[in-house]
């Protein structure tokens, strides 16, 4: 079957930091790849043509601009960009021992774009990232959406990798509000004790924070602003959840900590993704009917697939079965990395087990790419091949789920940032001396920093 969509858009982007000098002045036309577009049909022998950052054209059969670069991929695949929904990298860290509930803190003050984990996402085909602080806490502050941009060294913030928010003045992070519950929060004073403790701290916290949202609506109306309450971040942030502003992105093991969570954002209205989800398989017609009675405020089910025992108790229900049962059951369904818990690396790997246990092959290359990027409200940017759609994208050497297949080349808003053929990117895919920590080799006259010397 011909398939041909063209379309004009401008090279507008809403990215927090501005890359004009890495604007593409010239199309350039990938030819003769197989496409998987997600969303549509695959395309054999298909055309994929970029511009200024975005996608303008894909298809079959389709005439490039008559002064585009043309650029042959006959014998590769070429699909979306992979949207991680989960992930550590960065050296990102949150909360701390003080108190179980700390929404005011972002985990974009504690990352680093030198960090060897985003080099390691570029070569597995990662491209936007859901960055999180751990899940020690009940809430351990607020995530950040990255776009992985840039080549190695090129960025020297954060910001150069931010995703905005959408609010052109404040020009703040996109990001959801990572929360958890189960055995990670529990121990002694002032966290938790129990399960049911867990819940009525988020309960008491919830309240507060739409108390604070409600004097604050008051002053305003009154026109007596010192009435106003004094300015609390935490509660910004809470409150931004509870408008369905900030997605709350929330740990989550055994099936009656699911429902747990299910019943908490009945009772506020705050939108969620449901993460990790071992026990998923027990409650999956319960979590669908959240997601259908919430109105879309469940967003569903964002999945980690692991193939050896180990790790936690609660997760000893963990299942390759999992993404295949809410599938059947009509939840929506996302894979994660949880890096390190999955290398970046091996991201494509899950999509082949997620399979094997019974999912469909669309469903979980959509659980890579396009479902993820709705969890993250990036929908309309990345996740898919369609024009007006950022040009992120990877080729493939192969076949996704064949397991020989390779990633050969990243490629983020139109440009090459990853290429296995460079010696210097294959080191960061393949590992060996200098991958990792790139400064050790020459760290020889500092005590313990030497190769084979302590982390």
């Amino acid at each position: 079957m011909r398939q041909a969509i063209f379309l004009c858009v401008s090279a507008a982007t809403s990215v927090l930091v501005s890359f004009a000098a890495l604007a593409q002045d010239q199309p350039i036309a990938f030819t003769g790849a197989h496409i998987i577009p997600v969303g549509g049909p695959e395309i054999i022998g298909g055309t994929l043509v970029v511009h200024r950052g975005k996608i303008i054209a894909v298809g079959e059969g389709l005439t490039p601009p008559a002064d585009a670069m043309r650029v042959d991929l006959s014998g590769k695949t070429v699909m979306p960009g992979l949207v991680d929904t989960h992930s550590h990298i960065g050296g990102a860290a949150g909360a701390d021992s003080s108190s179980p509930i700390q929404p005011e803190v972002r985990v974009s003050d504690s990352l680093s774009p030198f960090d060897a984990g985003m080099r390691r996402a570029l070569a597995g085909g990662i491209t936007t990232v859901n960055v999180m602080p751990g899940s020690g806490h009940l809430l351990s502050g607020q995530t950040i959406y990255l776009k992985l941009r840039t080549r190695p060294g090129e960025a020297r913030t954060i910001e150069s990798l931010f995703i905005d928010s959408g609010d052109a003045e404040a020009r703040t992070p996109a990001g959801g509000l990572k929360m958890a519950n189960g055995t990670n929060s529990i121990g002694g004073a002032p966290f938790p004790g129990t399960r049911a403790k867990s819940a009525a701290l988020v309960r008491d916290r919830f309240i507060k924070a739409r108390e604070y949202a409600e004097k604050q609506a008051r002053a305003t109306e009154t026109g007596k602003p010192e009435d106003s309450p004094a300015r609390d971040l935490g509660n910004e942030a809470l409150g931004e959840a509870l408008r369905g502003e900030r997605i709350v992105q929330h740990h989550t093991h055994r099936a009656d900590d699911i429902m747990t969570v299910l019943r908490l954002q009945k009772e506020f209205g705050f939108r969620v993704v449901l993460h990790h989800v071992s026990e998923a398989w027990k409650v999956a017609d319960e979590i669908a009917k959240a997601q259908q009675d919430s109105g879309g405020k469940v967003l569903g089910c964002s999945v980690i697939l692991v193939d050896s025992p180990g790790g936690k108790l609660e997760a000893a229900g963990l299942s390759l079965e999992t993404c295949a049962v809410l599938e059947r059951a009509g939840v929506t369904v996302c894979i994660h990395t949880d890096d390190w818990i999955t290398d970046s690396r091996l991201f494509l790997r899950s999509a082949g087990l997620a399979v094997r246990g019974g999912m469909t092959r669309a469903g979980a290359l959509a659980a890579l790419t396009r479902n993820g990027a709705v969890m993250l409200d990036l929908g309309d940017r990345v996740g898919a091949l369609s024009p007006g759609m950022d040009a992120d994208f990877i080729v493939l050497s192969g076949d996704p789920l064949a397991v020989r297949s390779r990633v050969e080349q990243t490629w983020v808003e139109g440009r090459k940032v990853f290429d296995l053929a460079d010696p210097a990117d294959r080191l960061w895919a393949e590992g060996g001396f200098g991958a990792g920590q790139p400064q050790r080799p020459y760290l020889c006259c500092v005590d313990g920093a030497g190769v084979g010397g302590g982390e």
